[in-house]
């Protein structure tokens, strides 16, 4: 067998609409689990024993089970509950469901990594709780867990992959398809690589790019 790139020169235009719609949901995707993780760390930090006891078991469930599983559940046993969606809002929700958990974490030790003398302070100047978090500690704890959050989000565009299962046409399920159609498996898997290792770099240098500027940002605030 030789290695042919016409191969995929010639499906150019459906490569491309695959790594539109692997970035699409992954961006979505993490847009929802980071909006839904705060919240639920927020809700873990400040809520009562109603509430947290819950949360503690959803996010076990979600962390002790695989996202194919999780996937299969909101695409296929979403009907049974009320739940019809297409592939690709099924796709972002779970996603966002599956990094919801891990976000959450992530900011729960960030809220936790704020010096207690600090939220002391606040509460004797009558600051509310919700000025505490929105102009204390959330600028604190991003410079402390943006690493940890960027390599969250690489990992979520790695699940993208996943995502072909339920039959969104997303690039492994492009590449896979005309994989199967000329076997020529090598090329397209090379493509593969390729295409995930252009996301999860363009990840990683915002990452670093933001790393600097709050940095900056917080070098710059009074003491």
């Amino acid at each position: 067998m030789i290695f042919d790139p016409r191969i995929i020169t010639d499906h150019l235009s459906e490569i491309g609409d695959g790594f539109l719609v692997t970035l699409g949901t992954w961006s979505a995707g993490v847009v929802l689990g980071v909006v839904l993780g705060m919240l639920i760390a927020v809700a873990q930090l400040f809520g009562n024993n109603v509430i947290r006891a819950p949360l503690r078991v959803f996010i076990e469930m979600i962390r002790s089970t695989p996202f194919l599983v999780q996937l299969f559940l909101v695409y296929y046993g979403g009907p049974s509950f009320g739940l019809n969606l297409d592939p690709i809002p099924a796709g972002i929700l779970g996603l966002g469901i599956y990094g919801s958990v891990y976000f959450a974490e992530i900011f729960r030790s960030g809220f936790e990594s704020v010096a207690r003398g600090q939220l002391e302070a606040a509460d004797c100047l009558g600051i509310s709780k919700i000025q505490c978090i929105v102009r204390i500690q959330i600028p604190q704890m991003l410079v402390i867990i943006l690493p940890a959050l960027v390599n969250m989000v690489s990992v979520l565009c790695k699940e993208t992959a996943v995502l072909s299962i339920i039959t969104i046409p997303e690039l492994t399920m492009v590449l896979t398809g005309i994989g199967s159609e000329t076997f020529a498996f090598v090329e397209t898997l090379l493509v593969l690589c390729i295409g995930y290792l252009v996301l999860v770099e363009m990840c990683s240098r915002l990452g670093m790019f933001l790393e600097v500027r709050v940095g900056r940002f917080m070098q710059k605030q009074p003491r």
